[in-house]
């Protein structure tokens, strides 16, 4: 094991990022981990915890889907008082003052397909752009138990296409359509079950706490050939990264 990430929902709610920065300092501290990542959407992220925990963190990952304030909000990714885009903007100076490397990961849908993300991008000047074709997952976002409904944020591959080559001269964009997307990932959920999404829903395997990783892997549904066309392999620790803070 090399890399883990913290991912959600949102990773900072619980115990106002406390317990998640814990985390982070035992996964550097004990486990020795290379790499340790978050994504998040960065409304609840205070410097404060960059200042006790942002030496443990190679990676944050913040969450924008668009840099139009409006269409944030009919995404549902508007931050209330907060304005996400300026939010973003603090967010990138205490990466660079922390020393913490800066991502952002965009989902590409309905409201954003047509959205030129150029100048934005390259001025905030992350690490990684992770842009992703956004996926309809069964119980998730899609179906009758689901948790809210995507399916009128859904692109054709050829949108998404013509929203790749519209930002082709981005360097730092690392583009994931559904295909590359769906079984390139381990996840495990809040019990630690691997979460297999062949099928176009979460399936959950039985808990490593239980069996074991070695059992419990089995049933996870990755696709190392996948991960690894898709980039999954890359510099993810900061000490490699050589960065000009």
């Amino acid at each position: 094991m090399e890399k883990i990430n913290f991912s959600g929902g949102e990773p900072f709610i619980h115990d106002r990022g406390e317990y998640l920065g814990q985390l982070v300092r035992f996964c550097k501290e004990e486990l020795r981990l290379p790499s340790v990542s978050i994504v998040s959407n960065g409304s609840l992220i205070r410097e404060r915890w960059f200042r006790t925990y942002g030496e443990y963190l190679d990676i944050l990952a913040i969450s924008c889907d668009s840099f139009d304030e409006q269409v944030n909000v009919l995404i549902g990714r508007g931050q209330g008082k907060k304005n996400h885009v300026e939010n973003l903007q603090t967010l990138r100076t205490w990466c660079r003052d922390y020393r913490v490397a800066f991502k952002i990961n965009s989902v590409i849908n309905r409201f954003n397909v047509d959205e030129d993300m150029r100048e934005q991008i390259k001025a905030l000047n992350p690490v990684r752009w992770k842009v992703f074709q956004c996926l309809l997952i069964e119980g998730e976002n899609s179906g009758e138990d689901a948790l809210r409904e995507a399916q009128q944020f859904i692109i054709s591959d050829e949108e998404f296409e013509g929203f790749l080559d519209r930002h082709k001269d981005v360097s730092c964009l690392v583009p994931e359509s559904n295909q590359k997307m769906k079984d390139s990932y381990l996840i495990l959920d809040e019990y630690m079950r691997f979460l297999n999404c062949r099928n176009g829903r979460k399936d959950p395997s039985k808990s490593i706490l239980d069996v074991g990783v070695e059992e419990a892997i089995k049933f996870s549904g990755f696709d190392e050939k996948m991960f690894l066309k898709r980039g999954g392999k890359y510099v993810w620790s900061k000490a490699d990264l050589k960065l000009d803070w």
